[in-house]
């Protein structure tokens, strides 16, 4: 598989931006890595970008996250591995990734007033627009996946860039 583009080479100030909000959402806004964590990697999975999942996936890993809820993030709802906070961020990420299905219910809505206060809950859903944009731009540009390797700590470093390729 080759990237379309290297997004970083051709429009350097547009990723720099993105790059710049990621690293806001990342380290500046307080938001639980775990959690963080687990809405990026399923965001991604909602979306199909493959280098995105393999990415989260890994850093979510280095965070300490278990093997177990890996495997069953695709099926948080039927599972007993997640915490009434963590499905709460899990529902209201899917209800803003997928908001052409019926926007944001309020159901899902006040589920997250229970566990999050109002700067927490702007500051999650800035996430979720976040690696929404990410998968788009990955998904567009065909980023690669396999070659993402996290840094010592990963809430730190920024996704490789979409369409750049390591060399091995």
């Amino acid at each position: 598989m080759e990237p379309r583009i290297n997004a970083q080479k051709s429009s350097p100030s547009a990723m720099k931006a993105l790059y710049s909000l990621s690293r806001q959402v990342q380290s500046d806004l307080g938001l639980d890595p775990k959690i963080l964590s687990l809405l990026e990697l399923r965001a991604s999975q909602l979306n199909g970008c493959a280098s995105c999942i393999d990415m989260h996936s890994k850093d979510a890993r280095a965070l300490g996250e278990t093997e177990q809820r890996l495997y069953a993030l695709n099926a948080w709802r039927e599972t007993p591995f997640f915490s009434e906070k963590e499905r709460a961020a899990l529902d209201w990420t899917e209800a803003v990734t997928n908001v052409q299905q019926g926007h944001v219910p309020a159901h899902v809505f006040e589920t997250m007033r229970a566990h999050f206060d109002d700067e927490q809950l702007v500051n999650l859903t800035l996430a979720v627009a976040v690696i929404n944009a990410w998968n788009r731009m990955g998904i567009a540009f065909r980023a690669v996946p396999g070659v993402y390797q996290p840094s010592a700590r990963p809430r730190e470093q920024t996704s490789l860039r979409v369409g750049q390729t390591v060399q091995s």
